[in-house]
């Protein structure tokens, strides 16, 4: 795999970079867990809702890939920023536990029409502009860009819940974002719309199409290697899901008992500091996505560089549970930061590593696959581990957490020939 980065910035390049800036201006993202923790939900129900959405992007995660890979990309990418919106003027405008259970759902259609797709249609773009063998390093450019948009993000969201006080409003602002977004997809050409083989008909029977897809996709799950590197980049992403949001009453509590902005409102205080810390974090995490592709130089090996990153996150959610099990936040916090840098130098690399075992015509699929994989393991870690933190503790439940990461890393690490 090359880790060079010469590649041309062109037109499609640019509008690949606006869509990931767009995609991550949700708002409300700093804020989430505090907005419900405002509203007088458990962690346990918070964990709940958190389910519900990932139990319904797994229910309809393969037939939004196979819409994707059979009636156009587009029309699939156009379909989530709708369920998005909708999802979004839900929280805002009935904030209620069983309206948000409903948002939850529209929020899960548009992650399982969104997830997979669009990096289908950077793949397929790169292959008719023969631009493979610079994969992992164009993935990482586009997605620090998504870094950049969080990054842009979290400060605004901050200035905004320290001038309006009202956690509830950054859902409303997330729509302006999301309406620019739909737009710039129907702008792109059509040929990303599907992957048609060599020597294969555009005009191809739909239904035959649908048939093929669902039979290549049926085929990944034969090809250990392939199977093995889905299993093993879903319980990865799936265990930094799980745990992100749990920074947000961490940094409340700290900026609460820092001796800064004294004569402020709580909100206040806690709007800047999460503000500014989402916003350097995001800074961050940009720059390691944007060298993603150095992670090649630096371990020799895809599956060792694979291995070794899992591991080094099953050491620091330990860490993190330490720190607070120990009374130290700050620590706690700072190790938040780089597991967020780690998820974000080992997804690039492992999108790369997928795009050469998967076939270009299922790929949406192929990555739908993989993050239904995901959304399962969240859809059942999120309610216990809310249930374990209202009873004992955040602390401990990241403790059972790091325990199960290691479990996973022994019984499924990446085995290729190097």
């Amino acid at each position: 795999m090359s880790s060079k980065q010469e590649f041309t910035r062109d037109g499609m390049y640019r509008k690949f970079c606006a869509y990931g800036f767009l995609k991550n201006l949700q708002f409300f993202d700093p804020f989430l867990v505090l907005f419900f923790r405002e509203r007088g939900i458990s962690f346990f129900e918070i964990g709940v809702l958190y389910s519900v959405r990932e139990i319904m992007t797994n229910v309809t995660e393969i037939p939004t890939g196979v819409i994707a890979d059979t009636i156009g990309r587009r029309t699939a990418m156009v379909l989530a920023f709708i369920s998005y919106i909708i999802s979004f003027a839900l929280f805002y405008l009935f904030p209620t536990f069983p309206v948000f259970i409903a948002a939850m759902v529209f929020f899960a259609f548009g992650e399982s029409f969104r997830s997979g797709t669009h990096k289908a249609m950077i793949l397929e773009y790169l292959k008719l502009n023969n631009l493979m063998n610079h994969k992992v390093a164009y993935y990482g450019h586009t997605r620090s860009w998504s870094q950049i948009g969080s990054a842009v993000m979290a400060l605004t969201a901050g200035l905004m819940v320290f001038f309006t006080g009202d956690y509830r409003s950054v859902f409303l602002y997330s729509i302006a974002p999301y309406l620019l977004g739909m737009v710039l997809i129907m702008t792109y050409p059509r040929e990303l719309d599907f992957s048609p083989e060599e020597g294969e008909s555009a005009a191809k029977d739909e239904k035959r199409r649908i048939g093929d897809t669902v039979k290549d996709f049926l085929r990944l799950f034969t090809d250990r290697q392939v199977r093995r590197a889905l299993i093993n980049s879903s319980l990865f992403d799936g265990f930094f899901k799980a745990v992100k949001d749990y920074v947000q009453p961490i940094l409340k509590g700290l900026a609460l008992t820092l001796p800064l902005m004294i004569g402020y409102e709580d909100h206040q205080r806690v709007a800047v500091v999460s503000g500014g810390l989402y916003f350097l974090l995001y800074l961050g995490t940009s720059q390691a996505a944007r060298h993603s592709s150095r992670l090649n130089d630096l371990i020799p090996g895809i599956a060792r560089g694979l291995n070794i990153t899992f591991l080094a996150q099953f050491l620091i959610i330990g860490g993190i549970a330490l720190s607070l099990i120990l009374g130290s936040p700050l620590a706690a916090v700072i190790l938040f930061v780089i597991l967020y840098l780690l998820e974000n130098v080992r997804r690039p690399y492992m999108l790369g590593y997928l795009s050469g075992k998967i076939k270009g015509s299922v790929m949406a699929t192929g990555l739908s696959g993989e993050s239904q994989l995901k959304t399962l393991l969240v859809a059942v870690l999120a309610p216990v581990l809310g249930k374990v933190v209202d009873g004992f503790g955040l602390g401990y439940g990241l403790l059972i957490l790091a325990g199960i990461s290691l479990v996973a890393l022994i019984a499924v690490p990446i085995r290729d020939k190097e």
